[in-house]
């Protein structure tokens, strides 16, 4: 079956609303309080412009006369076959995948903030299996798309995924739009992930701090299991250095060695209220994104 996607919270008014992301079956979700790393000083604004021009000219790809063409075009389109391209281990169940674009100047098409379908049948199934999952790569990156794909026991599509070799093809569909995204759309957002949950929350900061002209701030809280399963947290610790006046991260465990700093449990209200700003202060948006039980636990299920 196909997960659900982004749906808004039944909450009256701008500050108390929450985005659910599709999570689906993530598996069980051990998580517990983790702390915040900050930074003595900002960079200056220059390094920022800097790389916006350096992904600006990225952009242009190994043809910079040829316009770029989105793979992905939504409404009638059908589903699209990709090759695979590499595949990288990232840990004891983590693997990144990265798929070839029909042409090495095309672009997804994705927007933020949206997601596609993958489709795969067996030989055995009767049905195909359907799965949404969302992409690690920038947008505008041009000739691949890349995934993490964390494989899951008796989950069909992330089994198969994991048997995958290049160039091995898989079927693409979308792209599936989840919340329409603006610069300084909110002046803060709370980003609160599980486990593969935390993969559109990344979508959003990238343009977040990709663009110049977004100020938005940004908190996230990702629980995990032990700290091998943190996804992408080089990337975020990458955002804490560049931006400590407009980025936090807090990591939780369930089972963490003995030299972390955090502290364990489930991500709960009380600690959420320690951690996130007062609602009433800005002009605040809290997004979710992981297994069923933090849907219960902090948002109520997906509607």
């Amino acid at each position: 079956s196909v997960r659900r996607y982004a749906t808004e919270g039944s909450s009256p008014g701008g500050m108390n609303k929450w985005v659910k992301y599709g999570g689906g079956a993530f598996g069980a979700l051990f998580v517990g309080f983790g702390i915040v790393r900050y930074f003595a000083s900002p960079p200056p604004e220059e390094r920022q412009q800097k790389m916006h021009e350096i992904r600006e000219a990225m952009k242009q790809g190994s043809d910079s006369s040829k316009p770029a063409q989105k793979t992905f075009k939504g409404g009638e389109q059908g589903w699209v076959d990709l090759k695979l391209e590499s595949v990288e281990e990232i840990n004891h169940n983590t693997k990144k995948f990265r798929f070839a674009l029909p042409d090495k100047d095309d672009v997804s098409g994705l927007e933020i903030a949206s997601a596609l379908l993958t489709k795969y049948k067996g030989p055995e199934m009767e049905k195909p299996v359907i799965r949404p999952y969302t992409p690690t790569s920038d947008e505008d990156a041009r000739g691949h798309i890349d995934f993490l794909i964390k494989r899951y026991p008796d989950g069909p599509m992330s089994e198969h995924l994991h048997s995958m070799e290049p160039p091995q093809r898989l079927d693409f569909k979308g792209p599936i739009p989840k919340y329409p995204w603006s610069p300084n759309k909110h002046d803060h957002i709370c980003l609160i992930a599980g486990g593969t949950g935390i993969t559109p929350m990344y979508q959003l900061c990238r343009a977040i701090f990709n663009n110049p002209s977004d100020k938005t701030k940004v908190t996230l809280v990702f629980g995990n299991i032990s700290e091998e399963d943190i996804l992408l947290k080089n990337e975020f610790e990458d955002l804490e250095n560049t931006y400590p006046q407009r980025f936090r991260a807090f990591y939780m465990l369930d089972k963490p060695a003995e030299k972390w700093m955090g502290g364990k449990g489930h991500i709960a209200a009380d600690l959420l209220k320690t951690v996130l700003p007062e609602p009433k202060t800005e002009n605040l948006k809290i997004f979710v994104c992981g297994p069923p039980g933090l849907y219960k636990a902090i948002s109520g299920m997906k509607k």
